[in-house]
């Protein structure tokens, strides 16, 4: 599969819905997804594009949390049908990007009905068409959430890390997700690898069974050295890009903004 840049549009004038929509998603939790999506959103804005990054995470969501945020609205707002999706949008200055915030700990966004959920994508789609680039944070796992929120998305990265059960559960996404949209342009990211060729190793194992089994190459996008400056960013609820922008993990989500945003 060719990759092709966020800004790839149609032959005709109009670019494709969702073109600018990246989805952050993985097999399991634990693999550093809210994280990586912060930093990715964080990224693109630092390089002079609109981003809003979308907490999909329903009924677990936390990226106000890592970022200690107390959002005035939330997407059980929107479902309740108290405010629209544009309306729950709020600006975090530090990062120069906007978010819309999940609710976190609440089970009953987890469990909406298939005409709601199309609904709030449907409405997510139009909204993006005001941003350079839409960050979705999507919830671990293949539930119908996951896929119907993802399923119009531009690009997939799907995050995992050298243990064995992310690889499987990775490996296990992008077979659901292939057979659901066999076009579906998914890309590998390599999160907390101890260097370079540890992450590579990674990646190769999930490439050689997607190839074996399914006969998909999914490129990677990006590997993601494991660093204790992110530990300390977490834990001091600041963007990583804030308070160490140079380490390593920075740079290397860095290149991974750079490399989904290249142009050719």
């Amino acid at each position: 599969m060719t990759e092709q840049p966020l800004s790839a549009v149609s032959t005709d004038t109009k670019p494709l819905r969702g073109h600018n929509v990246v989805a952050v998603a993985s097999g399991k939790g634990g693999v550093g997804k809210t994280w990586f999506s912060i930093t990715l959103s964080h990224a693109m804005a630092r390089m002079g594009r609109r981003t809003l990054l979308f907490d999909g995470d329903l009924g677990l969501a936390n990226v106000d949390i890592q970022l200690g945020l107390t959002p005035e609205h939330d997407l059980g707002e929107v479902i309740a049908g108290a405010i629209t999706l544009t309306r729950a949008a709020e600006r975090f200055e530090e990062g120069g990007f906007d978010i819309i915030a999940g609710r976190s700990g609440s089970g009953s966004l987890a469990t909406l009905a298939s005409q709601q959920l199309t609904g709030l994508r449907n409405e997510l789609l139009d909204m993006a068409g005001n941003y350079d680039c839409v960050v979705m944070d999507m919830g671990a796992g293949i539930d119908r959430i996951v896929r119907q929120l993802a399923g119009h998305a531009r690009v997939t990265l799907v995050v995992t890390t050298d243990e064995p059960t992310s690889i499987t559960d990775a490996y296990a996404f992008i077979k659901v997700t292939r057979a659901a949209n066999p076009g579906a342009d998914i890309r590998i990211v390599v999160n907390l690898a101890q260097n370079t060729r540890e992450g590579e190793r990674t990646y190769g194992t999930i490439l050689k069974a997607c190839q074996n089994f399914l006969r998909f190459a999914p490129p990677l996008a990006g590997i993601v050295r494991r660093d204790l400056k992110v530990r300390e960013a977490i834990r001091h609820q600041m963007p990583l890009l804030v308070r160490s922008p140079s380490c390593d993990a920075a740079r290397d989500v860095e290149a991974v903004a750079q490399g989904l945003l290249a142009a050719g």
